[in-house]
Parts: C-alpha cells; structure tokens; sequence
C-alpha cells in the first residue's frame, strides 16, 4: 500500500499502536532529542510532539574555535530569550524499529523487497514460450508502476511564501546537541539535478539554519550533490537550483539514502518500492520536479563558489563532525500544506532511528551486491559501528585466498568502500550473530597471517583517519584454512557439530522431556 501523504503513514502507525502522541510542551531546542534518545534506546515509539513551545531559534554566528576546543558555539549571552509557540507538530522516530521501517516501505518485512529485486535480476533466460508469457505480467507489472508522474498541482503548495515572507525560523527546526553550531533540518530529502545531463538526484545531507532564509548545505566531498555543483560552478554557472523536500511517503526518506547504481532515478526507485508511481509538481521558483505529497518545500540556489561555515553537529559517528567551510543555499520560496506535520530525526551515539534505516538499506541491497560479487553469502553492517566501519562477511570459498577477493571487492562497492574493517567468514557461519561472529574470529584468524592492510577513501566524517576522507582499511580472514594457503600446511580441524539423525530423534522427543 503506498501512502497518499507523510500524515497517512502517521495515522498508519497510530492505528497500529506505534505512535505515541505528546501534549506536553517540548521545545526543539535540545528537549524534544532527550526525550528521543531515550525512547530510540528502549526500542519506544514513534513520537508526535503536538505541542512544540520553546525559545526562539539560538541563531548565531559559528565560532571556528568551537569545532577544536569543544565550546559552544554561540555565545550564550547573545542567545535571545522569551517563548515561541510553533504552529505544526513534529515526527520523530516514525522508521526506528524493523516493523516501523517495514511499514514506511509499504511491506510487512523489508526483505520482501529484496525478494522482488532478486527476482528481477535474475539473470537465466526463461527456459521456453511458455515460461516466458508467464514471467511476463509479473516483470512489465513491476515496470509500469515505476516512472515518476507529472501532477497539475499538490498539497505541498497549499501555502506558498516568497520574498520577505519566507522565514525558516517558523519551522520547529531542531538544535539536537548542546555543541550543535545551530538548528538543523535533519530529514531533507534534497533535490539537484545534473548541470549536464539533467538527470536528477535526491540525497539526504543536513541542512543547518542560519538565518530565516540562508542555510549552510552539507555537501560531503564524495556526494553526488557535491559533484552536481561543482560541476555547474566549473561551467560558470552562479546559480545551482535545489530544493529540499520535508515528509511525503516515507518511502522517499529511504530512496534517499539509498546506495543506487548511477543512473537510477531515486524518484524511479521510489516507484518501485511503493508500486505506485511518484506525483511530482513544479516547484514555483527553480526548475524541479517536486513530491507533490511534501508536507514542506523549501525552494533556492546555492552559488557553487560561495562557502559559508557549518557545524559542528551532533554526528551518527556518536562524535560532533567538526565546524567546516560549505555551500549556502539562499532560499527562494517555502511552500507547504495548510496544516503541515514537521518530520525530523536525530543521530548521535548508536542505536538511534537511522540504525534500522540503514538495515533496510543492507537487507534491500543485497541482491545488487550478490549480482557484482556472487560468492557472498551474507551481510551484517553493525549498527554499533555505525555501518560503515565494519562489515562482516560470509561467503563461499572456492580457492586459495578467495576471502581477500572478497575483501578487495567490498572496498570497491560504491558507498561500501567506506568500510574500515572488513571480517569474511565461511558461508555456515552466521554473521547476523555476533557472538558467533566473534567466535569465528578468534577460532580462525591468525594476526601474523589474516590480516590485509589497505587505504582507500573513507567517510568525510569520519575524524579517526589519516587525512580528510581518506584512510586506513584492514581486513581479516576468519575462514577454515585451506592446505597450502598462506603457508598454512597442517590439516584444519572440523567445527563441533551433532549429527544429523540424533539431532532429529531429540527433536521428536524434546516436549516430552518438559525442559
């Protein structure tokens, strides 16, 4: 069932016991993130602060001190004080458990996707006619639902401020930490489109408030946005149009962060994943296609030689990412619904919201990655180490040094090169368990043999490497080792396992043993 609107899938979630909706007075002003934390942390609900009060946005200018020094990073003495009273609610942790994840994808369990993009990627032919005409409906059934649709108009534009009617500090825009350099709009869904091809892209980066209509637009350098502009700024273009979309289906927020293959439509994808077609509408000031289910719209252009700085911020790494240079994005036009919910999430120390968002990522993708390297069996990203610093590999070995095929092939996967510690194992064990994973590591990896040193980028946030998105990478080979490799020349050992008929017998009499 795809979702007519954001608000749809929060009556959803109501109906089904998963939003808790808070009358009490919270401010966004680091409140509404204590209150979220804890609840991410005891696998809570989804939350609805209906009633957002507070003092105005701490606006300011960053001290570039504070990114090195830990301090504050507006003086507190310039703070305003007094009360706001916010006119929308705001969402948060709407996706954080695999069942809220799942419901946001329309599905009862992630993995069904993964089902349906293995099954379109399935590389056999149809073994006859016959075969062929019954594989047909189901696979132009899953292309027709797919291309983005162009509406007339849209709720997002029920309310359309320009000029000097657009003021951002309308919004419940949330300061997360105290370190925060600001408030920042934490679940944009960031619309740009290649300044040669015109082909789109919708990203996820934080966008932080600066004044009610400058905001600082973080662009890491291995970002697809980053490249777009600077693209258009080595062709002298001044003006970069973006917008930055907030709620529709939650289906966006997903496609969003998705690891696809270039080329590939997010709004495309999103397509397939709701098995409904995308309603996009014009935005009224740049030239893009917008979700016409948006609760907000925040429309402008960044010039790609302007740089501004931003941060820090309360990162998903659990550390504050460092104050930096980036580009501005001056806002044109804010559209919205009459009666706008204000989506929003936090990162921070894991396990939060983002933890169960990158899981689906991990589970949906699966097939993609098998398709490139198909000797994986299996992969857990943990979300403890926030995903892209560990992996944890199984797959079927077939000769002398296949794990360090594996690992090599890891380090060239898109957003996976990434990874800073990669772990292969034999295709029995189950990564999922970590405890089995860390007894396969200490049985089956020998320091002095099994370990595999590499550089390779690495996240821009990442403050523990050598340079600025670029460091180490080490991997290690937990599987049974063959004769011969790496000098290994003694028989290994089997693993400790019952057999099969007696496991069967205890099986058939277990109830009767009443344990």
């Amino acid at each position: 069932m795809a979702y007519n609107d954001f608000q749809h899938f929060l009556d959803v979630l109501a109906q089904k016991g998963e939003l808790k909706r808070i009358a009490e007075p919270v401010s966004p002003y680091l409140e509404i993130t204590e209150i979220a934390d804890r609840v991410m942390k005891a696998n809570g609900p989804a939350l609805m602060f209906e009633n957002v009060v507070g003092p105005p946005h701490r606006l300011g200018t960053p001290n570039p001190q504070s990114a090195v020094l830990n301090q504050p990073s507006i003086d507190p003495a310039s703070r305003p004080i007094g009360e706001k009273r916010y006119g929308m609610p705001v969402a948060i942790n709407t996706m954080g458990s695999r069942r809220r994840m799942s419901l946001a994808l329309s599905c009862e369990d992630f993995e069904e996707h993964a089902e349906r993009l293995r099954e379109l990627l399935k590389p056999e032919f149809p073994k006859g006619p016959i075969e062929a005409l019954k594989k047909l409906p189901h696979l132009l059934g899953e292309v027709k639902i797919v291309p983005p649709k162009r509406a007339k108009d849209g709720i997002c534009q029920e309310v359309v401020m320009q000029g000097d009617d657009v003021d951002l500090t309308q919004l419940p825009i949330l300061t997360c930490w105290p370190e925060d350099g600001g408030p920042f709009v934490t679940l944009p869904l960031v619309f740009t489109h290649d300044p040669s091809t015109g082909k789109r892209n919708v990203g996820m980066y934080r966008v932080q408030l600066y004044d009610k209509n400058t905001c600082g637009m973080h662009w890491q350098m291995h970002k697809q946005g980053m490249r777009q502009m600077e693209d258009a700024g080595e062709a002298g273009r001044r003006r970069f149009e973006v917008c930055v979309a907030l709620g529709g289906d939650p289906v966006y927020a997903f496609t969003a962060i998705s690891p696809l293959p270039p080329g590939i439509d997010e709004m495309l994808f999103a397509g397939f994943l709701r098995r409904e077609n995308v309603r996009l509408v014009k935005a009224k000031t740049v030239d893009i296609m917008v979700p016409a289910d948006a609760e907000i719209i925040i429309e402008g252009y960044v010039d790609p030689a302007e740089r501004r700085l931003e941060g820090p911020f309360g990162d998903h790494t659990g550390y504050y990412s460092l104050a930096g240079d980036f580009p501005v994005l001056h806002v044109t036009c804010v559209t919205m619904r009459s009666k706008p919910v204000y989506p929003a999430t936090i990162v921070g120390v894991p396990p939060m919201e983002d933890g169960w968002m990158g899981k689906a990522v991990e589970r949906i993708f699966m097939p993609l990655i098998q398709l490139t390297v198909p000797e994986i069996v299996d992969m857990n990203l943990p979300v403890d180490a926030c995903f892209h610093n560990v992996a944890f590999v199984a797959m079927k070995k077939k000769f002398p040094g296949h794990a360090y095929k594996v690992m090599n092939a890891v380090w060239g996967l898109g957003q996976l090169s990434f990874t800073k510690f990669v772990f292969v194992f034999d295709e029995d064990c189950n990564v999922q368990d970590i405890g089995e994973v860390l007894f396969r590591i200490g049985a089956n990896c020998d320091p002095a043999r099994d370990v595999l040193m590499s550089r390779g980028p690495v996240d821009q946030l990442d403050h523990a490497s050598l340079s600025e998105g670029f460091g180490g990478k080490m991997g290690f080979d937990c599987t049974h080792k063959w004769p011969g490799e790496n000098g290994f020349s003694r028989d290994y050992p089997k693993l400790i396992r019952m057999s099969d008929d007696v496991r069967a017998k205890v099986d058939a009499m277990w109830d009767r043993l009443g344990l």
